[in-house]
Formats: structure tokens, sequence, C-alpha cells
């Protein structure tokens, strides 16, 4: 399979997986908007072309949101593409405190193509907070997500100054907008 035909079929199928999700923001919008948005933002701004961290980054939340399987990951897309996804996957058992406190503690230990995956799905997650927050979501607990998201992306710096640039002047806007 070539590269457009890998990435092609990522797409596909994670609009499928994600077809009746929508996000947590108050605009509701499909939630395939994310891992696309998440791709985007690693190949133009972070300037990256590994179609397996781009194929990853379309894929990112299927094993966490959709019940996809790593090995089915791996026979449609490759043992390196699934193994970014599951890197970069929570453990929907645990807790939610301690599956972002295991964010923070194994972001420094991942990949570099999973730390690139994270780094696009962090400044999404931030963009998202920033202007389209959830409506059941207060000033406070904004702010502490981004608070978390800083420390997450302090365990993935030196992936990729283009893409940790960004994140920074991402987090100064938040902020701002935020105070």
């Amino acid at each position: 399979m070539n590269n457009l035909n890998k990435l092609l079929q990522a797409a596909s199928f994670a609009a499928q997986k994600h077809t009746n999700q929508k996000r947590k923001g108050s605009n509701q919008e499909p939630y395939i908007n994310h891992p696309l948005e998440v791709a985007n933002l690693i190949a133009n701004v972070g300037k990256v072309n590994d179609i397996d961290v781009l194929t990853a980054a379309i894929l990112h939340d299927t094993i966490e949101d959709t019940g996809v399987t790593k090995d089915e990951l791996t026979g449609l897309f490759g043992e390196t593409v699934s193994g970014y996804v599951a890197e970069v996957t929570d453990d929907k058992s645990l807790p939610k405190a301690e599956r972002k406190r295991l964010q923070i503690e194994h972001a420094p230990h991942l990949s570099h193509g999973a730390k690139l995956v994270k780094l696009g799905d962090k400044i999404s997650n931030i963009t998202d907070v920033t202007n389209n927050p959830p409506a059941d979501w207060d000033l406070k607990r904004r702010q502490e997500y981004v608070h978390w998201g800083v420390a997450v992306v302090a365990g993935l710096r030196g992936a990729n100054a283009e893409l940790e640039s960004y994140f920074d002047k991402l987090v100064e806007e938040a902020k701002r907008r935020m105070l």
C-alpha cells in the first residue's frame, strides 16, 4: 500500500469508528475533526512527513474511544502505527485522575513518533478548551486543563521545535484569555 492510500484508509477507518461521536465543545462538532486536526498540525506546523506518524495521529483515539484493538490496527496499518497509537492510549479502566497523572509520568518515555502524536493532541485539545470549551466546564476547570497540558508537554520537549513553539504560543494565549 502506498503512503497516500495508507493515510486515506486511516482517515476512512477513523471516520467510520468515530461516526456517532461528538467533541465535548459547546458546538458539538463531529469527533473525526479532532484526529484530522492532530495529523494536520503534525504535518503542517511540525513539518513531519513520516506516514506512520501521520497515520497514527488520525487513528490515535480509536483504541481508547471506539473499542478497536491494537491487533486490529496492526493488521490494517502495521506494527509501527499500532505501537504509536497504543503508546498514547489511556487505560480507561483507571480513574481519570490516575490517567492524567500517568500521562505526565509516561510522556518523557514515549517513542519519538508517539511524542509527536501527543503534542498534536495536546495542541488540539487546548485550542478547543480555549475557543470552544464544553458548556459545563467553568473557568477553573479550563485553567486546570491547560496547566495539566503544560505538565504533559514538558515531558515531550525535544521532539519537534515547531510544534513546541506553537504549543507555547497557544498556552500564552489561553492563559491571557482565561485570566
